[in-house]
């Protein structure tokens, strides 16, 4: 047994450093682990094949990803500014088109390519979008807005609701939207190794807004965006379909607060007159 667990040590050891040798950071590694973790559990207690208890020394590292959103005031710009539009080449009005329709309806990617016309059910009054989701099988009933509904009237008759591109494809033509628009603020980029933050550059140069945005970022603003407006966490989860006490959905949560946070503390700002201004200067003055 003695032995056994040395072996097992050394391979956590060695496997662990190869990955990062690699370059893998932190959530990579330890999925890997999680993985093996796994496969093991379920030979003990699924399989009745007992191979020891070793995987449960297995530390599966976890890191906090910045998540990466875009803001109501963008996709406003996006959804309503023609002159725009008009300026940006064929293959990139359609990645906006996209990009707006998923910002909207927070699908993942592959169910968002997966649409057709019969996830569509129209009534007198509204358009709504039902979809179960590939990955988990979790139902999900979402009413559209106008502007989604009139980006889907642009491509009916096609197959697919939305024009059809691969996921890698439509990362570069989101980045591509993005720089078009201006969004190049630098916002930095930090992973983890072993639990130490790393700040990662491109090319030399701290990361700008547009070189992180992605396909991800279409699910996460539609999730940021309604709890920062005050919908309840229970009827965005119907939405999103994440389960009741998932981590990744309160990731969200307290992203959306940060959110309101700072926009409290914007507008606490102009409520509150500025230390230098007459009124202040008076009763300081009186007093």
């Amino acid at each position: 047994m003695k032995s056994e667990r040395l072996y097992w040590n050394r391979f956590y050891k060695k496997y662990s450093t190869h990955l990062y040798s690699s370059g893998c950071f932190d959530n990579y590694v330890g999925l890997h682990f999680k993985i093996i973790k796994t496969f093991f559990n379920y030979l003990n207690t699924e399989k009745l094949i007992f191979t020891g208890n070793f995987q449960k020394n297995f530390y599966v590292r976890k890191e906090s990803v910045p998540i990466i959103v875009v803001s109501p005031e963008q996709l406003q710009f996006l959804i309503n500014d023609i002159e725009f539009e008009k300026s940006l080449p064929v293959y990139l009005q359609y990645t906006k088109d996209t990009f707006v329709f998923g910002c909207t309806v927070g699908l993942r990617f592959s169910d968002l390519m997966s649409l057709t016309k019969t996830n569509v059910e129209g009534t007198s009054l509204s358009y709504y979008l039902n979809v179960r989701s590939g990955k988990t099988s979790v139902d999900t009933r979402i009413k559209l807005p106008e502007y989604a509904v009139a980006i889907l009237k642009k491509y009916r008759g096609r197959k697919q609701l939305l024009p059809q591109v691969s996921n890698n494809r439509l990362n570069e033509n989101i980045k591509e939207l993005c720089l078009k628009a201006g969004w190049c603020q630098e916002v930095g980029k930090k992973r983890e190794k072993h639990g130490i933050i790393k700040n990662l550059n491109k090319n030399g140069k701290a990361y700008r807004f547009c070189d992180l945005v992605s396909t991800h970022t279409m699910r996460r603003t539609a999730i940021t965006t309604l709890l920062s407006l005050g919908m309840p966490e229970t009827m965005v989860r119907k939405i999103s379909g994440h389960a009741a006490n998932s981590p990744e959905f309160y990731r969200y949560v307290n992203y959306a607060q940060q959110f309101i946070d700072a926009e409290l503390d914007r507008i606490y700002q102009e409520i509150l007159p500025s230390k230098n201004s007459p009124e202040i200067a008076k009763t300081t003055h009186s007093n």
